[in-house]
């Protein structure tokens, strides 16, 4: 097992091994980032290989009084929102006008645990927009008015896209409740 520090220096003199290390290491928590803004799983790997390629041509440019993680993790986000915004023209875009909240019900939504895989596939299963706004802003931390200069949109369809998404993902959480208490 090699040191972050060990394989950083390997990676700048392109020491394949090393390059082999950094991804072994980081490549699950990176695939997981290119997956929340993919469409699909072979669209993810090709964001992911993309980003590693990045990654490796700026490592000298890493500061090392950073983490590195938290550096590559700002490459691979970086590189999904550009290939979002160059696959812009395919993807097409729900126009949901009102989301209806789930009826009244004995059973709410938080009483319920939810698995990484389910809690997955509930956001995957957003539309393009929906899905990278939201993962920009719930699990990356960015603010709106970032959203907005990063995709090239409005501040305000950013809180939209965002405030549409998080409804969309409790309704499917309620509706995935639902089949647990059913089938349960």
């Amino acid at each position: 097992m090699f040191s972050e520090d060990e394989i950083i220096t390997g990676c700048i003199k392109n020491d394949r091994n090393m390059q082999k290390e950094l991804y072994r290491k980081y490549s699950p928590t990176m695939f997981a980032i290119c997956l929340r803004y993919a469409k699909s799983r072979e669209e993810g790997q090709d964001v992911l290989q993309e980003g590693f390629v990045k990654v490796f041509s700026k490592i000298a440019q890493f500061s090392r009084e950073h983490s590195f993680e938290g550096w590559m993790k700002r490459i691979f986000v970086n590189t999904a929102i550009t290939h979002y915004k160059a696959n812009l023209k395919h993807y097409y875009q729900e126009d949901i006008t009102e989301i209806r909240e789930p009826e009244n019900s004995r059973h709410n939504v938080d009483d319920y645990e939810y698995s990484r895989e389910e809690l997955m596939d509930v956001i995957s299963s957003l539309s393009e927009g929906y899905r990278v706004v939201f993962s920009m802003f719930a699990i990356e931390g960015f603010k709106h008015k970032e959203i907005a200069e990063m995709l090239g949109i409005d501040e305000s369809t950013s809180k939209s896209q965002f405030h549409r998404a998080r409804k969309l993902i409790q309704k499917k959480l309620y509706e995935l409740s639902s089949e647990k208490i059913t089938h349960g």
